[in-house]
């Protein structure tokens, strides 16, 4: 291994994130062999900060997540057999890190293509453990050439061939910097989901299984949530959430979180459902 340097290329996206990225690189780039910045055109010092760190920095407009890793994937020199991915709003802990080296200094089976790393939500400085929101595994972690991201226009998930394995360790997300930002992007992230959920397009997607990995259970409950009328649907989800898998021992900022995210999200995408329903009946 390069300066005792894992043999994994770290992906991490980035718009206007001056105030995150210098945290996100420093959190991988003592321990991976190369960092790689996808940048949508950042108008802000992102660029100078990323280029202390790296001198693989890449542009590309911005249409959805699954389109700007998929073309990372197709279009980067990435030399390394593994690849990381990331958003600036992301850390790697040091148990992540140790959890990752102690699998390449065991071998890594030939036929395990993908590690699940587990996501460490972080909202308003509070660490969300409750609700089920923790542990939530992505397979940010594969091979070269053997994982790709689905094709969805939001909550999109990596697709690995092959088999993969739950480590230890966490994927640390900061959500948001304000309240302002967070309703502003999930206004945003409602319509594109409004749209898919409409669309029923199921191709190049993660399979629902209920006996499958994590991330397929989760699709499977995903689609049982859909069965749900509108309306209806995220008034169950946030009871289940806050109540049943105790959302409300996250405290204050966990209310705002679970309520936010686990209720009026829901309903802004089934009213935006509704409304373009409405519209195609007019028609």
């Amino acid at each position: 291994m390069k300066n005792n340097k894992l043999p994994i290329s770290a992906i991490i996206l980035t718009y206007n994130e001056e105030k995150n990225i210098e945290a996100c690189i420093q959190s991988v780039v003592s321990w991976v062999e190369e960092v790689f910045v996808v940048d949508s055109y950042s108008t802000d010092r992102t660029l100078e900060i990323a280029g202390k760190y790296t001198k693989n920095i890449a542009q590309n407009p911005f249409d959805n997540y699954s389109q700007q890793r998929n073309w990372a994937f197709s279009h980067l020199d990435i030399k390394t057999p593994w690849i990381m991915n990331l958003d600036a709003d992301h850390r790697a802990t040091p148990e992540l890190q140790e959890s990752i080296r102690n699998h390449f200094t065991a071998d890594i089976p030939s036929e395990v293509n993908g590690f699940l790393v587990s996501r460490r939500t972080i909202f308003m400085g509070k660490w969300i453990r409750y609700g089920g929101h923790y542990p939530v595994y992505h397979a940010i972690v594969f091979r070269n050439g053997r994982g790709k991201c689905e094709e969805r226009l939001y909550d999109q998930h990596f697709m690995v061939e092959g088999k993969t394995l739950k480590i230890r360790g966490d994927m640390i997300d900061i959500i948001t910097d304000s309240i302002d930002k967070f309703i502003t992007r999930h206004n945003r992230w409602a319509t594109l989901e409004a749209e898919e959920q409409l669309s029923k397009i199921n191709s190049q997607q993660i399979q629902a299984k209920i006996t499958g990995n994590p991330i397929e259970k989760r699709r499977f409950l995903r689609k049982f949530y859909g069965k749900f009328p509108l309306f209806l649907r995220p008034l169950l989800y946030f009871g289940y959430r806050y109540f049943l898998r105790l959302g409300f021992l996250d405290g204050k900022p966990g209310l705002i979180f679970h309520f936010l995210q686990g209720f009026w999200y829901r309903f802004l995408i089934d009213a935006k459902m509704y409304e373009k329903n409405m519209d195609v009946r007019e028609q």
